[in-house]
């Protein structure tokens, strides 16, 4: 039943208490309409100044992480916990007693909610929030909901509730679809947790879901731990290059940009040495999840984790990776060859292309061919503008502004995090993006999106507002200027803010399908579309200004930028067929045939090209194998369906209110509260093609975006695929 999900970029509801991504439904504004507040400020503005103290209210009464009374101390969590866990017991008993109908749905929905509330939280508090004390006591209080969360979707008596209303025909036809299909899905949940097993079987599969959780945590943690290496290996002249611990030199990265080769050789194979603990570590989390697929009844993880998305099954994802690889093999192979040429022109002595080179030598094909040096582009994206420019789109497509609002003492974990107040027109107050942009010390790299609370409609008619968090690693501003972004900056920014305006635009009556919680494949879709728009220079053109002369960015500029981004691109996407596979073979069939690292090395051989490097084990530093567990595959799809809401909404005007408004009410609107499929079906994605929905996957027609308006829109499909 629970909801625990974080949403990244090429980075739980109770189920029957697991939470789910999801988006809103449409109730009407009279229900939720919000009174404007007087101490919002223009968002643009807010940006580009550096946070006093004074912002965050120090004089005045402490309020608690998100204005949660409880966590204004890290022993809150604690209480909270108890809270949650004590309302728990009473919605239960509620559940059990009530007589089936609507009011069950309802209740059920309060009970993920509860515990949603908590765990959301927790998941981000304990990897973002800088005190130690905060992220243990919400390391503490994820394992502790989770275990809830466990023990209620093996409950036979509340499942028994739930049981008596879908197994009633005149009730079930009496219910709304999107009530129907909750209940629907809190079924679902029973039902993979092993619901219809044995006590004992139904104890076991509750003892496997902590282990994983467990496991999981575990493994994330190691994903980026440092490796060290005594500094007389490294050779001298590139040890300036990292980080000295004494005689120690800690590489804590790739470092896929540096120019050198060889600090690009040495970090690859010090980073990604195996380490034996990780390695035992994610055997143990494969073969769990195995074991927990296999005692619910499924034949692998796989089969089971793939259960209600746009996908359906293993066999289907691996006909679209392979039907993939197949377009993209003779267009990998020439990206290959033109990066080799360019190594052998700058190091004849050592011309070979290894794993490490393609990031490095493909920016620099890029950088060469097209001009586009992200210091020249820097100036016209300061941090600012770029919100502005958020701000501007959204208002025109949606009638949505974005407002700074000054936090309340205690609120946020740092000072330069920024809260914005996401307002409808007509509807008012739609919900808060708390934004987590700048870098710190042990904060993580990835840039993502978290659900804190989830929207719905409450017993008393008031309605829940969904609270997020984007968390980016944005450079602060200095004394002279204000954070400027490189394009890929300003294009993650657009990215993560389509999953927090996925959580924000719409109004389902229930949480454990609000906003992000729906089909990993399909919850991709919206952050994806935003990429499109941040690469058309007439969204660009509304706000990329240079924030010293005000001059707008030439347009040529951004054309140039457009058309690098298809140098290489096939050998990006082989590399994410690669990955993907790869997920997809140690969710699959176990015993695994030969272990994760040869795994690895026959992945990756045939599925990417470049050799495999001996004594380096990347699949430990692989973090989606927790969040994205045989699903990631899903960045790769949802590329696909975005591209074709864009040719069919956006591409002549991306800037159409009626197209903004169609889009929000047929498929963000819905979140997970309908079928992906049906949602994408309306938008008219087949009409082109003449397709079934049913059979998207392996028979889609055309991946690619159709030509765009000036050359502007993403092309990391066109030009490539062309139609099957």
């Amino acid at each position: 039943m629970l909801c625990t999900q974080r949403l990244g970029r090429l980075s739980a509801g109770v189920g029957a208490l697991r939470p789910r991504r999801a988006g809103q439904g449409s109730f009407g504004a009279g229900l939720w309409a919000r009174r404007v507040s007087t101490s919002w400020s223009p968002v643009g503005a807010a940006f580009n100044v550096k946070p006093q103290g004074l912002r965050l209210d120090l004089f005045g009464e402490r309020r608690g992480l998100f204005g949660v009374p409880e966590l204004s101390a890290p022993e809150g969590f604690h209480v909270a916990q108890e809270k949650a866990l004590r309302k728990t017991e009473f919605l239960v008993e509620r559940a059990c007693s009530s007589p089936p109908g609507p009011q069950t749905v309802l209740i059920f929905d309060e009970l993920s909610d509860s515990l949603c509330r908590v765990a959301d939280l927790a998941d981000f508090v304990k990897i973002a929030h800088p005190e130690p004390a905060f992220r243990e006591a919400a390391e503490e209080a994820c394992r502790s909901i989770g275990t809830m969360v466990e023990k209620l979707n093996t409950n036979v008596e509340l499942y028994q509730s739930l049981q008596k209303l879908l197994a009633d025909k005149r009730l079930v036809d009496s219910l709304d679809p999107e009530t129907r299909r909750v209940a629907e899905l809190f079924m679902f949940d029973f039902e993979i947790s092993g619901i219809h097993l044995d006590e004992e079987k139904r104890k076991r599969a509750v003892d496997l879901n902590v282990k994983i959780l467990d496991l999981s945590s575990k493994f994330l943690m190691g994903t980026n731990f440092p490796n060290k290496i005594e500094k007389h290996l490294l050779p001298e002249h590139i040890r300036h290059n990292f980080t000295r611990d004494g005689d120690h030199i800690i590489i804590d990265g790739l470092h896929a940009e540096a120019p050198d080769d060889l600090v690009r050789e040495a970090a690859y194979k010090v980073f990604l040495y195996p380490n034996a603990g990780q390695l035992k570590c994610l055997e143990e989390l494969l073969s769990n999840r195995d074991l927990l697929a296999k005692l619910v009844g499924y034949s692998t993880f796989s089969h089971r984790a793939l259960q209600g998305t746009i996908a359906k099954n293993p066999e289907t994802v691996m006909q679209f990776l392979e039907k993939l690889s197949d377009r993209l093999s003779e267009r990998t192979i020439k990206d290959f060859e033109v990066m080799r040429k360019m190594k052998m022109k700058l190091n004849p002595q050592n011309s070979e292309l290894m794993p490490w080179d393609p990031p490095y030598y493909s920016g620099l094909i890029r950088a060469e061919r097209y001009n586009i040096e992200p210091s020249l582009y820097c100036p016209f994206f300061s941090l600012g503008a770029c919100m502005e420019g958020l701000n501007v789109l959204f208002n025109k497509l949606l009638g949505i502004s974005l407002y700074a609002e000054q936090p309340a003492k205690g609120e946020v974990w740092c000072e330069d995090v920024r809260k914005l107040a996401v307002v409808h027109e007509a509807e008012g107050l739609l919900g808060y993006i708390y934004c987590d942009f700048f870098q710190r010390q042990d904060k993580p790299h990835q840039d993502c999106h978290f659900t804190i609370r989830g929207g719905r409609l409450k017993e008393d008619g008031e309605y829940q507002l969904p609270v997020v968090v984007l968390m980016l690693n944005l450079p602060h501003a200095t004394r002279t200027s204000p954070t400027l972004l490189t394009p890929g900056m300003m294009e993650n920014l657009f990215h993560e803010m389509g999953h927090a305006m996925h959580s924000m635009l719409g109004r389902t009556r229930y949480q454990h399908v609000t906003g992000t919680r729906c089909p990993t494949d399909f919850a991709e879709v919206p952050s994806i579309l935003m990429e499109y728009f941040a690469n058309d220079y007439r969204v660009v053109n509304q706000f990329a200004r240079h924030y010293q002369t005000g001059q707008p960015l030439p347009k040529n500029m951004v054309s140039r930028l457009c058309e690098s981004k298809k140098v290489c691109a096939a050998a990006d996407m082989q590399l994410q067929v690669f990955y993907a596979t790869l997920d997809q073979i140690y969710h699959g069939k176990h015993p695994l045939r030969k272990s994760t690292t040869d795994i690895l090395k026959e992945a990756q051989e045939k599925f990417y090209g470049l050799p495999y490097v001996p004594n380096t084990a990347w699949q430990l530093r692989f973090s989606h194998l927790v969040g994205y567990g045989a699903k990631y595959y899903s960045y790769l799809m949802s590329r696909a369906v975005a591209s074709m809401v864009w040719k069919e909404c956006f591409l002549q005007d991306p800037f159409n209110r009626a197209a903004g408004e169609r889009y929000r009410r047929e498929m963000l609107a819905h979140g997970g509260g309908r079928e992906p499929m049906l949602m994408v079906q309306v938008v008219r994605m087949f009409e082109t093609f003449g397709k079934s929905p049913s059979i998207f996957p392996p028979n889609f027609g055309d991946l690619s975006p159709p030509p765009t308006y000036d050359a502007t829109a993403p092309t990391c499909f066109q030009d490539l695929l062309g139609k099957y």
